[in-house]
């Protein structure tokens, strides 16, 4: 009988640390596979019921189309596992997006004002996360590969999704981390710790950086972690138009994936389009 235990939840669990999937990774497949679970309810699985689990996530599930489909991988990632391929069900096909909301752009201006919020109250350490995710272009969850040697060494070395990348340091983040650094005299290991010694995780930086809004004046829609990195990425590209050299420095695989961190804003496509002039007589 084809059900979904907890047993069998576990053991998906075990499989996918050793494909040696990311830990955010695996706690979003389990989290997915367990909807699944939930929406099953004990039945055994068949095309009919997962079809039917589909129809459930895009008819009264709320959910985006992204998160639709994000929950189906995970089905058929844990379908592939169990053997049960011809349970495996198609995403739903979504064309890309020409332009991003100009609620969720981070421009360099209010980037500036949340690192000058967070030195004015105090948050040394904010201040400076906030930097190096920035300047350097990481994932939340790469900061701890910034580590007193690598910054000595200008280089960091990135492990990441079974890849591996080589990212320099800016000079003038360098000198600023070395004398962060030198202040908490911290010799050896993770430079950005939580007071017990462990690598800060997302939701503390999450948590902080929203704490900056209002004294910023930046709206809250616009700030966290990762938007950081989608700056880094479009100022990058404005700054030498080579998408190829961005996919490597991001960590991309592919392409279209550094694509989406390069969008434009809808401002920008409505000015493209009006600067275009087709319109007679007006």
């Amino acid at each position: 009988m084809r059900t979904v235990t907890n047993k069998l939840v576990e053991k998906f669990r075990e499989y996918l640390y050793e494909e040696e999937k990311s830990n955010a990774t695996v706690s979003k497949y389990i989290c997915d596979i367990k909807k699944l679970k939930e929406y099953a309810n004990g039945h055994e699985l068949d095309k009919k019921l997962i079809v039917s689990y589909k129809e459930y996530l895009q008819n009264k599930g709320c959910y985006k189309s992204g998160s639709i489909n994000s929950f189906l991988v995970a089905a058929n990632c844990f379908f592939q596992f169990m053997g049960w391929n011809d349970l495996k069900i198609k995403t739903i096909k979504v064309q890309k997006k020409a332009f991003m909301p100009n609620n969720m752009d981070l421009s360099k201006a209010e980037y500036k004002k949340l690192v000058a919020a967070a030195e004015k109250s105090g948050k040394i350490q904010l201040a400076m996360l906030i930097q190096t995710l920035c300047a350097i272009g990481l994932r939340v969850s790469e900061l701890a590969f910034i580590t007193v040697k690598s910054v000595n060494e200008g280089t960091v070395n990135v492990y990441c999704k079974g890849k591996e990348r080589q990212i320099l340091i800016p000079k003038a983040l360098q000198i600023k981390l070395l004398y962060y650094i030198h202040k908490n005299g911290t010799k050896n290991g993770v430079v950005f710790c939580t007071r017990s010694g462990k690598p800060i995780n997302r939701s503390n930086i999450w948590r902080e950086m929203k704490s900056l809004c209002k004294e910023a004046g930046v709206e809250q829609e616009k700030v966290f972690p990762h938007n950081l990195r989608h700056l880094f990425a479009k100022t990058f590209y404005n700054t030498c138009k080579d998408i190829a050299k961005l996919a490597d420095i991001l960590g991309h695989s592919s392409i279209e994936t550094t694509r989406v961190y390069i969008m434009t804003t809808s401002k920008e496509y409505q000015k493209h389009m009006d600067e275009m002039d087709f319109v007679v007589g007006t």
